[in-house]
């Protein structure tokens, strides 16, 4: 807030002084010491003064600067002194209460006599003409201008400070000031409303605010007061408010002397104490600047703002009058990234806040009413005039000024040209004339041409073009080097504001109606704005040279980002990206990287960044949705390496196709190509990289909208382009055959038979089979062997399928295809003509379906031709049931056997064939319950108990076998048969009781066991005598082993031991008790055997940890390890290995795991195949791929080939058949013996012959530099292959203990492990 100018109270001789301000332009400021009032009309035209002792009314003329004297008429003393808001009526009053009405335009006056009983104080005029008056008889009358009372009202106390407003209602029905406000008795705020005469409002305020001081309406319907304790408040007159303070502000200590509101600059002043205090009226709690006047020691006055905020008036105490600049007007310019503002009235200051350098403070001549500034020069200017100032590096020189032809609305410079608009016309001309030594014609030019019958409206200028655009509707490029005109572009209507990018290859326009469009002269291409707000004051260009085509349109309250799309696959649009709210009052001068440089009303500049920016700040800072937010934010502005970023800190499978999506559709190929390699999508990688070299729009455009599936835009795009065959292949590929018909017959005349052909393929699926015959048969070329007989079935299909069936049989007859033979038999079975459909099932060699459709007409002739060549059991079955019911026994027991009903079998030969043998041979090979029940009836009723036993106990008939062998004295018999079988404990308690009763101990004790009583088991396995000790033993064991009690356990050992009958038993029975000993040696052999059949029986994990903890039990007993168990860990350890690489997606890692254990295959009999295709696909993964080739070639030995997955048969066997014998080469590694360099998965070195250890986590061969092992287990692993496998795993692949990766410490010397720990 600067001070412009004070009035010192000797010029008033220290009396109390009034002032008034000029309304509307605020260009005189009137003062007094001694007159009783004054104000000026509506325009600002006359001021009218009443002085003391006067009846004439002095009126001074500010445009002619004449002072002219009305008589009064009145013969009492004038108090009260106001103009109307509108019409040209002047109010006087008196101190007895008379009043005149004087119309200025007509001269006419108005008397009228005791409108008060007393002096009138005060009063006010509404738009209406409506004129309120208050006096000292403490009444309020309201007049209309011919002096007429329409309403009057009494108050408590005298009134004082009336004013004309509007309350805030719910619904506003017309907007007159219809209400009037006046402070009574200083104490309330008293509230009439026109329209509600009977109810008055009187507000009354807490005591310790003192007297009200002033009052100011502002916003809607809001009124701020001012107390004298210096305290003010802030009411609503909304009557749901009414009150209740909005706000309350302490601004003053001791005392508050005047309120003042500005509704142009939407800011609140508050005198007192010596400072004023200026608050925002939006944010009234924050203060907008504080002025001190520390010299006013008598106290302050009054407030008064010019209309357009731009000046502040104060009086004091002692007399004198201050004025201060509040608002500057808002002037600035830019050019490039040089801008230039108004500081103070008569001070412009230049600034580059790209470049960082300094500002300069230019000093003027004159209040400008225009900026410019341009590369090297700044150019101010009011009326007519312009002053032109040189930059210099060594300061700022004034060069010239230049007049013009009429008042100049703008001027434009840049680096050696000026171009000035006035009146209609732009007249370009050098800045300094000894910059060019041209021609005189190149110094200056006046446009439109003098027969051109337009106005210009806006002008623009580059560094080589002058841009403008008329009221006619034309943009006109003037080439400066040329001296001519280049380009012109006819609008519909006039053009109002022409804003050229730096480039100069595009220009924003507005149009009349408030339209905002973009041309590009280089083309002549015209697009439309979307969302363009009719309230835009103007648009700026982005400056960051990384951004093209971004630009900015603003208002009074809003920046709305736009993007100019060039060249995507459908075409060139402008795009809004977004909006951003600006300041009160910030005019953007400068656009660059988001950030938008504004200039504010108080001559200062602020930086504001765009909303549509936000990712240039802080990405990392905030959370998803805000990052995905900014994502969609860089791919509308093109800012494709900020989206990279983003990407990858999202780390989201979505974000990076979003990303690749808005490559595609800018068409940048190269960008795109770098996306989808980082997502791993090679087959989008391949196809884009087939294309990036094409140069040609339309044809590139058309690939790429077919990469992103809009493929009516790809077909546009492709016919349009040099290659239009492209839309036909692009239709095959995607099966569209109707379209791909349409185009061929255009395109390609010689490719429709073949459409033809796929066309009638697909039109079959759906069910056309009437189209599908024609197509098929438009398919038929008479040259093309395969394609023919393809279109020929599908001929003998569709005309069985439409009814003519002798055709379409007859053409599958004469068909060489089995398979078509095939399916038209099936059409035909479903069309229930069974002897042509088995016919052709017969031709096509498929017996089982001929042989079932025969069955189906009861042609069992033809059934028993077919017989032989029919390996359906169901056919077989019904043909035995057919021979069985003719008799013929012999045909039916084989047609049984084919249809493998062996019951039926069993049946027939024991009562139609009498041959038991042959139906004792097929329940021994079958093991069928019922057949076996059947035969142990048969020799029950020959006698032959023995057999009876063994097929009841076959066919689960327990219980009866049981009292047969009981009866029979044949339990041995039964208790050898239900030994092997799957039996209740009854059963076995039973049968142990029996042989318990006849003293077999070793046949009691083995039942015991099978029950669970393993007490009495081993009580009897110990009494069975030495013959039958070995095997007693062993399951002594067996019973010890899981009973798990400590009695039994001591018991056994005590007779192992020969504690109980003097001899000691064989030590290979032991191995349990063994390890309860903690006999390692032998243990280990045993347990090297125990992981042998746990391998064999697939179950790699369990044979693994048996290996483990033998391997880690005798390390910890310091018992050298057989080389045996290291070499089987290690295997097995690799095979573990294998699912981790591959699931972390490291498949050289597991490629080279699987290798060394397919290598040793024959460890692993049960998973050959899976495990050989495995390390396959891996190899191939890899790059290995002659490896790959290696073992594919192994699986497609005989007895591997058919055991192999389906879905990799065939690209396993497209291997072998197209060997690819290239190979990565492994990596060398230093031996950690004796440094020689050997493959690193290499355990045994060439050099020293060492068995180097190997990596836990890799399978590599250690490295002395990166030593470090497992803290549980003890294992070495790579430090750094360790390190990184447990950032996604929890867990040691060795131990399978807990383990991270801050436990792990890299060894610097490994000497202690590498001493030899394996038995050579």
């Amino acid at each position: 807030m600067k001070r412009v100018f004070s009035l010192l109270e000797k010029t008033w001789l220290g009396a109390p002084i009034q002032f008034t301000w000029q309304k509307t332009s605020g260009n005189y400021l009137a003062v007094t010491g001694n007159c009783v009032a004054m104000d000026w009309d509506k325009d600002g035209d006359i001021l009218a003064v009443i002085a003391e002792k006067s009846s004439c009314i002095y009126l001074w003329d500010a445009n002619a600067n004449k002072t002219s004297q009305l008589d009064s008429g009145m013969r009492d003393q004038m108090s009260f002194l106001l103009w109307s808001k509108i019409g040209s009526f002047l109010a006087v009053g008196t101190i007895k209460g008379n009043l005149l009405i004087y119309n200025r335009q007509t001269s006419r006056k108005i008397p009228v006599l005791g409108k008060h009983t007393k002096k009138i104080t005060c009063g006010c005029w509404n738009a209406e003409n409506l004129l309120a008056l208050g006096g000292e008889d403490k009444v309020i009358t309201i007049s209309n201008q011919e002096g007429d009372t329409i309403r009057q009202t009494s108050v408590r106390q005298e009134p004082n400070n009336m004013q004309f407003s509007m309350m805030k209602t719910d619904e506003r029905t017309s907007a007159t000031e219809s209400t009037i406000s006046v402070i009574v008795g200083k104490k309330t705020l008293f509230l009439f409303n026109l329209n509600e005469p009977d109810s008055p409002v009187e507000l009354e305020f807490q005591p310790r605010y003192g007297n009200i001081v002033c009052y100011n309406w502002y916003g809607d319907g809001y009124i701020m007061i001012g107390f004298t304790c210096g305290i003010f408040v802030v009411i609503s007159t909304y009557i749901r408010e009414m009150g209740h303070e909005v706000f309350q502000g302490h601004d003053h200590k001791d005392s508050l002397t005047g309120i003042a509101v500005s509704q142009t600059l939407n800011k609140a002043a508050t005198c007192g104490d010596n400072c004023i205090k200026i608050h925002d009226l939006a944010e009234l709690k924050d203060m907008y600047a504080i002025i001190n006047l520390d010299d006013e020691n008598k106290g302050l006055g009054t407030l008064s703002w010019t209309d357009d905020g731009q000046l502040l008036a104060l009086s004091t105490q002692r007399g004198s009058l201050h004025v201060f600049l509040t608002k500057l007007p808002v002037l600035g310019d830019a050019c490039s990234t040089r801008i230039a503002y108004l500081t103070s009235l008569l001070e412009v200051t230049v600034a580059n806040p790209v470049e960082g350098q300094l500002p300069i403070m230019v000093s003027v001549d004159v209040e400008p009413n225009f900026v410019a500034v341009g590369i090297y020069h700044l150019a101010v200017g009011m009326n007519n005039r312009a002053w032109f100032y040189v930059l210099g590096e060594n300061g700022v020189k004034k060069l010239k000024d230049v007049e013009y032809l009429g008042t100049v609305a703008s001027v434009c410079l840049h680096s050696d040209y000026a171009a000035a608009l006035f009146e209609g016309k732009v007249q370009l001309h050098l800045i300094e004339s000894k910059i060019l030594d041209a021609q005189e014609e190149r110094e200056t030019r006046l446009f439109p041409a003098v027969d051109d019958k337009c106005r210009i409206l806006c002008h623009a200028l580059t560094g080589d073009f002058l841009i403008y655009g008329t009221d006619t509707g034309v943009i006109q490029y003037f080439y400066i080097e040329d001296w001519q005109f280049v380009d012109d572009y006819r609008h519909a209507v006039s053009v109002k504001k022409i804003f050229p990018d730096p480039n100069e290859t595009r220009v924003v326009f507005i149009d009349e109606k408030s339209d905002g469009f973009v041309y590009c002269p280089v083309n002549g291409a015209i697009y439309e704005i979307p969302d363009f707000s009719p309230t835009i004051k103007g648009v700026l260009w982005e400056n960051w040279p990384m951004d093209k085509g971004v630009f900015v349109a603003y208002d009074d309250d809003k920046v709305y980002t736009y993007v100019f799309h060039k060249g995507t696959i459908q075409g060139s649009k402008v795009i809004l990206a977004g909006g951003t709210k600006i300041p009160f009052s910030h005019k953007p001068l400068l656009l660059y990287n988001g950030e938008l440089t504004c200039q504010t009303q108080s001559g200062k500049i602020n930086n504001i960044f765009l909303g549509t920016h936000s990712f240039l700040r802080s990405v990392k800072n905030v959370g998803p949705n805000e990052q995905r937010q900014m994502l969609t934010q860089t791919l509308l502005l093109k800012r494709f390496s900020d989206g990279w970023e983003i990407c990858r800190i999202l780390n989201d499978h979505s974000a990076w196709h979003e990303l690749a999506r808005a490559c595609l559709h800018h068409m940048e190929v190269e960008f795109a190509i770098r996306v989808y390699r980082k997502i791993g999508n090679a087959g989008m990688v391949m196809s884009l990289e087939g294309i990036k070299g094409i140069e040609e729009y339309s044809l590139l455009a058309g690939h790429l909208a077919m990469f992103t599936n809009d493929f009516s835009l790809a077909e546009d795009l492709y016919l349009a382009s040099s290659c239009p065959v492209a839309a036909l292949e692009m239709r095959r590929d995607l099966l569209h055959w109707g379209s791909a018909l349409q185009l061929a017959k255009r395109l390609a005349p010689d490719q429709i038979p073949f459409i033809s052909k796929e066309y009638a393929v697909q039109l079959e699926v759906m069910g056309d089979y009437v189209n599908a015959l024609v197509h098929y048969e438009k398919g038929i070329t008479g040259d093309n062997k395969e394609h023919d007989e393809a279109c020929l079935a599908g001929v003998a299909q569709m005309s069985i399928r439409m009814g003519d069936i002798r055709r379409g049989v007859n053409q599958a007859l004469r068909h060489p295809s089995r398979i078509l033979k095939r399916d038209c038999g099936a059409i035909l079975e479903n069309m229930k003509q069974f002897s042509e459909a088995a016919q052709l099932y017969e031709k096509g060699l498929y017996y089982d379906k001929a042989a079932s459709v025969y069955i189906r007409c009861k042609n069992w002739a033809k059934v028993g031709e077919l017989l032989p060549h029919v390996s359906s059991p169901k056919i077989h079955l019904q043909y035995a049931k057919a021979k069985e019911a003719d008799g013929r026994y012999r045909e039916a027991v084989v047609a049984y056997e084919n249809a493998k009903q062996w019951n039926s079998v069993i049946r027939i030969y024991l009562d139609h064939l009498n041959s038991p043998e042959k139906a004792v041979s097929i329940v021994r090979e079958t093991q069928s319950l019922d057949g076996a029940k059947m035969v142990a009836r048969f020799f029950l009723q020959l006698g032959d108990y023995g057999s009876a036993i063994q097929f009841l106990v076959m066919s689960k008939c327990n219980n009866e076998a049981f009292t047969l062998a009981q009866q029979h004295n044949k339990m041995e018999i039964y208790a050898d048969i239900i030994g092997s079988e799957d039996t209740t404990n009854e059963d076995y308690q039973s049968i142990a009781l029996y042989f318990e009763g006849e003293k077999q101990h070793f046949q009691a004790g083995k039942f015991f066991l099978l029950c669970g009583q393993y007490s009495r088991a081993l009580k009897h396995f110990l009494k069975c005598p030495s013959s039958e000790d070995n095997v007693a033993v062993e399951m002594a064991i067996e019973t010890v082993g899981q009973a798990k009690d400590e009695l039994l356990t001591s018991q056994l050992i005590d007779h192992l031991m020969g504690e109980t009958d003097g001899m000691p038993k064989d030590a290979k029975y032991l191995f349990r008790l063994y390890m309860a000993l903690k006999k390692y040696q032998e243990a280990a052999r045993t347990a090297i055997i125990i992981a042998r059949e746990e391998q064999s029986a697939g179950k790699y994990r369990n044979a693994h940890d048996v290996l483990f903890s033998m391997y880690a039990e005798l390390k910890s007993q310091k018992i050298k390890i057989s080389s045996e168990m290291a070499t089987n860990l290690m295997i097995l350890h690799s095979y573990i290995l294998v699912k981790i690489h591959v699931k972390n997606g490291d498949h050289m890692k597991g490629a080279r795991m699987l290798i060394r254990v397919a290598n040793n295959i024959s460890k692993f009999p049960s998973h050959i195949v899976p495990i050989l295709t495995s390390t396959v696909i891996e190899c191939h993964r890899a790059g290995l791929k002659n490896s790959a080739f290696s073992f594919a070639a192994m699986l497609m030995r005989p007895e591997y080939r058919n055991r192999i997955d389906a879905k990799y048969k065939r690209r396993i066997e497209a291997m072998v058949r197209r060997p690819d014998t290239s190979e990565t080469e492994e990596a060398t590694t230093p031996c950690p013996f004796c440094d020689f360099l050997l493959p690193e998965y290499e355990l045994l070195c060439p050099g020293c012959k060492n068995n180097i250890p190997y990596c836990i986590a890799t399978g590599r061969h250690m490295l002395k530099d990166d030593w470090t092992v497992c803290p549980q287990c003890d294992f070495p692993a790579l430090y750094s292959e360790f390190e990184n496998l447990l950032n996604t795993a929890s867990t040691c692949p060795m131990c399978s203990e807990k383990l991270n990766s801050s436990q792990l410490k890299k060894i610097s010397d490994c000497t202690q492990y590498l001493r030899t720990e394996v038995e050579q």
